[in-house]
């Protein structure tokens, strides 16, 4: 709640000493927790005027799916007849977040007119007749034929696009939507430079009708732990995954870049502690302790044939030993089968370190024989073929990859890809074997 609400409610409401409960019976007061025009901040209520689609494009945690739950609560409870599709990445997700989860339909209601769900039916009704049904954006035949008045879409950009897929939902959901006298859309998302979310954004405040709300997780700061957001602070501050996922801005993608946020949107993958049949911790030296990052990246292989990142454990301005004891950790965190190291920048520190250490881990020192942007073209080709998998977020390593061009161009954050370099290492030694960069220089 806003501190202008709170204080309106907490304090002198009529001028005469009394607060706004000492002005209200029993049935008001009981009446205040489920009224969201008075909770809600500004930009979760649905904008004024003529629009057809409204976009809420926002940092993690501002409030998105509350405010897409109290927008569908609203039409149903006061149009009997409406007729909503809730449409997701998935139908599961659509279950979990937008019906069950801690701001879905269900927890928003209040007892008199809670919705009921049928789950055989994928369907809630509301009490006065009111119906939403669930769809996932997975399957756009589903929304071929059915028509609705109003639907709620929920983290659009996260739809999978393999071949068109959540354009074409998109398109059979708007051809759908011909109940009722105004039909309106509303779209929740985190921003991702994907092409669902770059042809709305094209829309906005033109004839199509689409109006834009967008915010940062910190507008939501009353209602978040102050834990969480120191956490995501120190994770994603300064990066630009952090601009995208924390501060709710809308990334664009370098021309020709070899790594888009979209390939890697697709590439990502719940960590699920599935066992791998290798791990490889690959090692990208600095050339001096004032220099740039240790790149320290563990990646694994599945039995599925698939490779995951699963760790960046980057160092900043570290002295040999203490990168080579950060190595060290990394591989015995992660029971690693080897460890893969440059040789360019004294990357035998490693070695030296982990003898001393008494670990017994084999250590491969390469040769770099191509730049940097050169040997990671292989393996962007690797994540184009859904070869590769990112097992969790990680903003430096993916701003870095997110700046590799083709021709040895680098225009991402720092002077150089350490953290990139250090996971294409381990995904070369990993995906490709010897036939791949890396030339042996000693073993």
């Amino acid at each position: 709640m806003s501190a202008d609400r709170l204080d309106f409610l907490q304090h002198d409401a009529d001028g005469l000493g009394r607060t706004l409960p000492d002005l209200l019976n029993e049935q008001e007061r009981g009446a205040v927790p489920w009224n969201w025009p008075l909770w809600a901040r500004a930009a979760q209520l649905p904008p004024s005027g003529h629009w057809r689609v409204w976009l809420i494009m926002a940092g993690r945690g501002f409030g998105k799916t509350r405010a897409g739950s109290e927008w569908v609560r609203k039409i149903a409870e006061s149009n009997p007849g409406s007729r909503i599709a809730l449409v997701a990445a998935s139908l599961h997700e659509a279950r979990s977040v937008m019906v069950e989860g801690e701001s879905g339909l269900i927890a928003i209601s209040p007892p008199h007119c809670r919705p009921r769900y049928e789950p055989s039916l994928r369907r809630i009704v509301w009490p006065n007749g009111a119906q939403a049904l669930l769809y996932s954006a997975a399957d756009a035949e589903a929304l071929r034929g059915p028509q609705h008045s109003h639907a709620w879409c929920d983290e659009i950009a996260k739809w999978d696009d393999n071949q068109g897929q959540a354009r074409r939902c998109w398109d059979n959901l708007l051809l759908g939507l011909r109940l009722g006298a105004a039909p309106k859309i509303v779209a929740t998302t985190t921003p991702k430079a994907v092409p669902l979310v770059r042809r709305l954004m094209k829309q906005v405040g033109t004839d199509a009708d689409v109006v834009l709300t967008r915010g940062s997780t910190q507008e939501n700061a009353a209602n978040l732990p102050g834990r969480f957001l120191d956490d995501v602070q120190r994770e994603f501050g300064g990066t630009l995954l952090g601009r995208q996922e924390l501060d709710g801005e809308l990334i664009d993608d370098l021309p020709g870049a070899l790594w888009t946020r979209g390939l890697i949107e697709r590439c990502r993958a719940v960590p699920d502690g599935a066992p791998m049949t290798r791990i490889v911790v690959g090692v990208d030296p600095p050339a001096s302790a004032e220099g740039d990052a240790c790149g320290i990246v563990v990646c694994g292989l599945g039995a599925d044939g698939v490779a995951r990142v699963l760790a960046d454990a980057s160092v900043e301005k570290a002295s040999p030993e203490r990168w080579a004891r950060a190595v060290a950790e990394a591989a015995k965190a992660w029971s690693a089968d080897r460890i893969v190291a440059e040789a360019n920048q004294g990357g035998a520190m490693v070695e030296a370190v982990l003898r001393a250490a008494h670990a017994a881990l084999p250590v491969r020192l390469v040769h770099a024989t191509r730049g940097k942007v050169a040997r990671a073209e292989p393996v962007a080709a690797l994540y184009e073929a859904g070869r590769v998998r990112h097992a969790g977020l990680f903003a430096r390593l993916e701003d870095e990859l997110s700046g590799l061009l083709p021709g040895g161009t680098y225009q991402g954050p720092g002077r150089s890809p350490d953290r990139a370099d250090a996971c294409v290492w381990a995904l070369t030694e990993l995906m490709l074997g010897r036939t791949g960069e890396p030339r042996i220089w000693m073993d």
